[in-house]
């Protein structure tokens, strides 16, 4: 499978970076206007609508439409880890219904005196098999600017 990874620096607190992330309002902020994000459903591991923290067993049920173009593309993340231990923590949020065959997206912060680091790792397959797998690494060029936005936009929104 094929990796993307992103790091970047926040200048604000692990603690300020750790809760924005862990909430809806958080993917909502850090996602682009150009993707057209559509939350349409949120359920706790225990099916209750809304919950104020995404923890494992955590549901979002959305839709995106890059550009506005095309049908819209459903998108189902179930949250699968969820860990704040010290000076770390992170989360990891799967696809389980979407256009990647596989998508695993882990979110790692690591404090640093005041400030958090942000890194983004992303391990995906693309569908199509074998002519997918070749062409992954291609998928850097769509994954790029929306990970640079996602990271511009928190250090814009925290520090």
């Amino acid at each position: 499978m094929a990796v993307y990874q992103r790091r970047t620096r926040v200048g604000a607190p692990l603690e300020s970076v750790w809760d924005f992330h862990s909430r809806v309002s958080g993917l909502e902020a850090l996602t682009p206007g150009w993707m057209h994000l559509r939350i349409e459903e949120v359920q706790g591991p225990d099916g209750n609508p809304d919950p104020e923290i995404l923890v494992p067993g955590s549901r979002i049920e959305a839709s995106v439409q890059p550009f506005g173009a095309g049908p819209r593309q459903q998108w189902t993340s179930l949250i699968t880890e969820r860990e704040r231990e010290g000076a770390t923590a992170h989360f990891t949020d799967e696809m389980a219904g979407g256009p990647f065959r596989h998508w695993e997206h882990t979110h790692r912060f690591f404090a640093d005196g005041d400030e958090t680091v942000v890194d983004d790792r992303v391990v995906y397959a693309l569908p199509f098999g074998p002519l997918g797998d070749a062409i992954a690494p291609l998928a850097r060029v769509g994954f790029e600017p929306m990970f640079r936005f996602r990271h511009r936009r928190t250090r814009e929104l925290l520090e």
